[in-house]
């Protein structure tokens, strides 16, 4: 019986019709690939605190605190089954509304900005590819959660009640 857990959370920030996206470097999960703004692994004090983990993340990885954002939202929540290990990740958006007083920068990579059809074209980890493709697709025109569940070759969407 599986039973072996990863819980995490992302956050992509957005201003002026553009996604904040990190080009990840030296992960021990993910590298060399897109991801969002921030993300990383709960705490065991955020276990039932999704929101709490993407804050703590986005700060320490990108100095940026929560009242630097606004309209912060839990779009999805993903299970993709890797390695025997099942991840979880909870996928949130936000409007940017101030930046730090220096240049944004990331400990974990390099930071870009970019259109939605030029995230369209990047690597990114699998999961994240399909969240951002349903994003720019339907996402972001209503205010819905979406649960998916990853397959072999796609993630299937369903909206939660």
């Amino acid at each position: 019986m599986l039973g072996k857990l990863r819980n995490m959370a992302t956050i992509y920030l957005m201003k002026d019709g553009k996604f904040l996206l990190l080009y990840r470097q030296g992960g021990k999960v993910v590298n060399d690939v897109y991801t969002g703004s921030a993300g990383g692994h709960f705490v065991e004090s955020e276990l039932n605190d999704a929101k709490a983990c993407v804050l703590r993340e986005l700060e320490e990885e990108i100095s940026v605190t929560a009242d630097m954002i606004s309209s912060l939202t839990l779009k999805y929540i993903t299970l993709r089954l890797v390695n025997g290990e099942i991840r979880q990740n909870y996928y949130f958006f936000a409007d940017l509304i101030s930046e730090p007083a220096s240049e944004l920068t990331s400990n974990e990579g390099q930071l870009k900005w970019v259109t939605p059809n030029e995230a369209l074209e990047l690597d990114m980890p699998f999961t994240a590819k399909f969240i951002v493709e349903h994003y720019i697709k339907s996402g972001r025109y209503n205010d819905k959660i979406f649960g998916g569940v990853a397959t072999a070759d796609n993630v299937i969407f369903t909206e939660m009640p």
